[in-house]
């Protein structure tokens, strides 16, 4: 925990109030805060601020606000994933927001399996994007999207999310063209299950304005391939 979110609601009164078990937890048992001591506070959706502890007790932290601080810059990309296995949801969730990702869409395919949308981890996602905030010093959530229907989102959707100025490239190993690197405008990524997209749903999404480009001739999991994605097109 990088930074503690807070709940706007927390920051009505002149001292704020960290409250939620979790936080006061960790706080007084891992990071062993004191009255005096600085802590990194970020407004759900807001702004950062550093502020200074005043006062500590079992259940609650109070805080008092001492300046403004940057909010980190989101990467100009929408995440387009295909439903991954319940345990690797939640990964993929914390590790793409503490990325930076500016929008993340889960979505259906041939070799995802049915039972991958009845998972409880999707009504805990909030729990997810808030893990990853605090790991990144972040404070603004990414806009999260689900569609569980292929044809009608890469048909009737993902058009309306391509332009020339913001091409959307689907990882496929067998492609030609290679996923270009170090680039300096926006984009859509679409990663495909662990079994990778069927040649129907690739032809599909080339035929409505997507570019298949290859990482490779390696086959890389949905968890591991999304930071080297990243870290490959923003690198400067």
């Amino acid at each position: 925990m990088n930074i503690v979110l807070l709940d706007p609601r927390q920051t009505q009164s002149e001292f704020w109030t960290i409250s939620a078990k979790r936080q006061v937890e960790h706080l007084t048992t891992h990071v062993d805060v004191q009255v005096g001591d600085t802590l990194k506070v970020g407004i759900r959706d807001g702004k950062r601020y550093l502020t200074q502890i005043v006062s500590i007790s079992d259940e609650r932290i109070q805080l008092k606000a001492l300046q403004e601080e940057s909010v980190p810059a989101k990467h100009p990309v929408t995440l387009i994933v295909a439903m991954p296995r319940p345990k690797v949801l939640r990964r993929l969730m914390m590790d793409a927001v503490t990325l930076g990702v500016e929008k993340i869409i889960l979505l259906h395919s041939y070799r995802v399996d049915k039972s991958y949308w009845q998972t409880p981890f999707l009504q805990q996602l909030d729990q997810y994007v808030t893990l990853g905030l605090e790991q990144a010093g972040d404070t603004i959530a990414p806009k999260i999207e689900l569609y569980k229907r292929f044809k009608p989102f890469v048909e009737d959707v993902l058009p309306t999310m391509i332009s020339t100025e913001r091409p959307a490239y689907v990882a496929h190993p067998y492609a030609v063209q290679r996923m270009p690197a170090g680039i300096d405008h926006d984009c859509s990524i679409i990663i495909g299950p662990e079994g990778g997209f069927i040649p129907y749903e690739i032809d599909l999404l080339i035929k409505n304005g997507c570019q298949a480009v290859s990482l490779g001739s390696r086959i890389i999991r949905t968890e591991t391939v999304i930071p080297y994605v990243l870290g490959r097109l923003f690198s400067h």
